[in-house]
């Protein structure tokens, strides 16, 4: 308090000014880590973001695959009864009917040979959707992981300055290499 030329610390007051007299850079320093490390994590939450983006849209071409193969499978299927059909009908037919019957079935095996290889074609791409689609989800964990792991160091930086524990502050600077080294790895797909 002030009043007529007399003037009173309380401690807090007294702290403010030493630390503004004095300078505590340390502090600074750590201010500056954690808004970059901030910055970082922004950067990683929204890689984070797009990977499991990226994985939804492969898994949902995966699905259309699956389903144009089993539209193809349903088709082949189809033409093996008229196959079938035909061969039944090769064996209870007139003479004279007979030939019809044998291009029939020749047609269906040559039909049935292309839609097979079909089916098979969209099988693989469905599988290879898959694979990139669960490749995007564990680099999606990764920076996850790295976001996570800069948040925690965020939060102990806040911790650190407060207290003003040698410990917490070292809590940051581990914390931040494992964030880091986690979204390193998520970047280079491991």
């Amino acid at each position: 308090m002030s009043g007529h030329g007399f003037h009173v610390h309380g401690p807090h007051d007294h702290e403010l000014e030493h630390a503004a007299q004095h300078g505590d850079g340390h502090a600074g320093q750590l201010a500056v880590v954690t808004a970059i490390l901030a910055t970082v994590g922004a950067i990683f939450g929204y890689m984070g973001g797009a990977t499991q983006a990226n994985a939804g849209l492969l898994k949902n071409d995966a699905a259309i695959k699956k389903t144009e193969a089993s539209n193809q499978w349903n088709y082949y299927q189809a033409k093996s009864s008229k196959q079938n059909l035909s061969e039944l009908a090769l064996e209870l037919a007139p003479e004279g009917r007979k030939p019809f019957y044998t291009e029939e079935i020749k047609r269906y095996k040559a039909e049935k040979a292309d839609i097979k290889t079909a089916a098979e074609k969209l099988e693989a791409e469905a599988k290879d959707f898959d694979k990139k689609s669960d490749e995007q989800i564990h680099q999606h964990h990764r920076w996850a992981q790295a976001t996570t792991a800069l948040q925690i160091s965020i939060a102990m930086a806040a911790i650190a300055l407060l207290t003003k524990k040698q410990w917490a502050e070292y809590v940051v600077y581990g914390l931040s290499v494992v964030g880091v080294g986690l979204g390193i790895a998520a970047w280079l797909h491991y």
